[in-house]
């Protein structure tokens, strides 16, 4: 029975790693890199850093979904390749080495072990040149990766590279718009965001940006007062302004669950007070937050106990 394999399935992709020799060298990179780069770690067992570059290259060609092929070669056990390929001008006397092989010809390479970052940057630019730049989708996927990791700087080049290549990405701006923040050029991010079209302003995600930005800036005015509201919480359990107030001073702090919690305690003990403010306070976190972000999902879950039960 004939197997279809399905290429938008990972699963069933062949692996763009294998391991090579002097023997198949130009079936698997010579002529391969006909189709697609490919990228030859030239690694030793003896070599401390092959050990650590290895499983990254590894990790990140595979990432890359096929557009890119990844060929690993023991130079010890490949003597005669070496040999020939330090007098076509490539030296492999220090390793880990990667040469960048398209269309037949060596056209990258570096040397050392570097962090994952700086290899993505490199297969990013291989690929820019091969013609087989990465979808959108990836790269909002890595840009939103790095940036809930903390590499706000990283994450704003990818935003920005794929805004300018695509102007009415609402995601990729207001991705920008989230680095900018997360960096403290929040002045920056709010003449971004001030000179979109309509439209664009209009997009969830922008929106969302635009609700982070006014939530922080209540937050910074509250967070002064933290205190306060807490002693006053502490006097009369119903103070309910305080404990909206108090959950705004958190949102700004960043203290997400906490100030989800407070207003959680509000509804629950008068939900229509004040035209049900508690309620309408947490749906602007939601939106300020993002529907995805686990802080919003539980909260979404409390609430809907509450005015469910």
């Amino acid at each position: 029975m004939e197997v279809i394999l399905d290429p938008q399935n990972p699963s069933q992709r062949p692996d763009p790693v294998s391991d090579g020799d002097q023997k198949t060298f130009m079936q698997d990179v010579i002529n391969a890199s006909r189709e697609v780069p490919v990228l030859v770690d030239f690694w030793a067992t003896w070599c401390g850093p092959c050990k650590t570059l290895t499983p990254t290259l590894e990790k990140v060609v595979r990432a890359a979904g096929g557009r890119v092929k990844l060929v690993k070669i023991d130079i010890d056990k490949n003597t005669a390749l070496v040999q020939q390929l330090a007098q076509l001008g490539l030296p492999l006397q220090s390793v880990p080495t990667v040469a960048a092989f398209y269309k037949g010809q060596i056209a990258d390479l570096f040397q050392g072990a570097l962090p994952e970052g700086e290899v993505k940057k490199f297969i990013e630019n291989l690929l820019k040149l091969a013609g087989g730049q990465m979808p959108a989708t990836e790269i909002l996927a890595e840009a939103k990766a790095l940036l809930e990791a903390g590499d706000a700087q990283g994450a704003l080049e990818l935003f920005a590279g794929l805004a300018q290549q695509e102007p009415e990405n609402a995601e990729a701006l207001a991705g920008l718009a989230r680095c900018l923040i997360a960096l403290e050029e929040e002045e920056q991010a709010q003449q971004m965001l001030d000179s979109l079209s309509d439209k664009l302003k209009a997009h969830p995600e922008i929106s969302s940006v635009r609700a982070a930005m006014e939530l922080a800036a209540q937050g910074r005015a509250a967070a002064g007062m933290l205190g306060q509201y807490e002693q006053r919480i502490a006097a009369d359990p119903d103070d309910h302004e305080a404990r909206i107030e108090l959950a705004v001073a958190l949102a700004g702090m960043n203290k997400r669950q906490e100030a989800a919690d407070a207003l959680l305690e509000a509804i629950r003990r008068d939900r229509a007070w004040n035209e049900e403010a508690a309620r309408k306070q947490l749906l602007k976190f939601f939106e300020a937050w993002g529907f995805d972000d686990p802080a919003t999902m539980k909260a979404r879950r409390g609430l809907s106990t509450i005015l469910f039960r």
